[in-house]
């Protein structure tokens, strides 16, 4: 498990030593699925690190994305996530198995707890979590794991885990851009060595006309999305942009020959909380009532038959 991310400004090291790259490309069922846009990323922008989970349905076409641009496996930090219905002792290896195998891995570079939420005929949820993290645990000693990690968590769910962990997370996955912000929850991660990793930092596109980020775009002859990456990248927070656009992945890596000020940084740290993207009311409905996984998965570009 080579680790081949050097320049210090692309990637965070976590607190088991390991290379993570700072920025990466984000994969989900909503708003589709490109296998082009994927090879391109990898091929031609750069990237080196694929986010993804089994509920997206996607991995397979991970997997023929990755085959297909030539990098090599050993280059590329791949991550993905356990859904709640797999949480449990044996369930999250036989899910994390599963999902190398979907991938074409036979390890992953990481693999997060998707949500702190558990099925609702759970009668002990705090057992349960702490059950799949002694489960991650066993599987990171195993060597099928670099990176174990937790995502949606707040402070009160990741003090379930603290209270009976071997391993402190490594990785803490939620929402972030400037119009959510998370500040304690990122305090509380920076004070135990939790490695703060935010989706959604264009905030799904509905931040991108905000005339404060248009002004600070202006000055620096940039984008918008390429302002709020470098704002991530300058807080030290993991960033994970999607699209199936190629332009835009393009666009999203061009993003390291640039500074914002701390006024500029200053003033994106500080707007007002007004938005969240992630529907948190309605996971616990598709936790307990199961659809299959990608269920809302449209291929935008389908992968080549062989």
């Amino acid at each position: 498990m080579a680790d081949v991310y050097t320049n210090p400004e692309k990637h965070v090291v976590l607190s088991n030593n390991v290379k993570m790259p700072i920025l990466g490309l984000g994969t989900s069922h909503d708003g589709g699925y490109s296998h082009e846009a994927v090879v391109y990323a990898l091929k031609n922008c750069g990237y080196r690190h694929i986010d993804t989970a089994k509920r997206y349905g996607c991995e397979r076409y991970i997997a023929q994305a990755v085959k297909a641009s030539g990098v090599p496996r050993e280059e590329i930090f791949l991550a993905t996530k356990c859904w709640p219905t797999d949480y449990g002792t044996t369930t999250t290896k036989e899910a994390l198995l599963g999902s190398c195998e979907r991938l074409a891995v036979d390890y992953l570079d990481m693999y997060l707890m998707h949500w702190p939420e558990v099925s609702s005929g759970v009668k002990d949820r705090k057992q349960l979590l702490q059950e799949t993290w002694r489960a991650l645990e066993v599987l990171l000693d195993e060597e099928r794991v670099r990176v174990i990690g937790v995502s949606n968590f707040l402070e009160r769910h990741l003090e379930m885990i603290l209270e009976e962990c071997s391993v402190v997370p490594h990785v803490n996955q939620c929402e972030f851009h400037p119009f959510n912000n998370p500040k304690v929850l990122r305090q509380f991660c920076a004070d135990r060595n939790i490695q703060f990793e935010g989706y959604c930092p264009l905030g799904n596109g509905q931040i991108l006309s905000d005339p404060q980020i248009q002004e600070i775009a202006r000055v620096y002859s940039r984008s918008p999305a390429q302002v709020l990456i470098r704002w991530n990248l300058q807080s030290r927070v993991v960033c994970i942009p999607k699209s199936t656009k190629e332009h835009r992945v393009n666009e999203n890596s061009q993003v390291y020959d640039f500074a914002l000020t701390q006024e500029d940084m200053m003033t994106l740290d500080n707007m007002k909380q007004s938005l969240t993207c992630m529907d948190w009311s309605s996971i616990q409905t598709k936790i307990d009532n199961p659809l299959p996984d990608g269920y809302k998965l449209k291929i935008v570009k389908p992968p080549l038959e062989p």
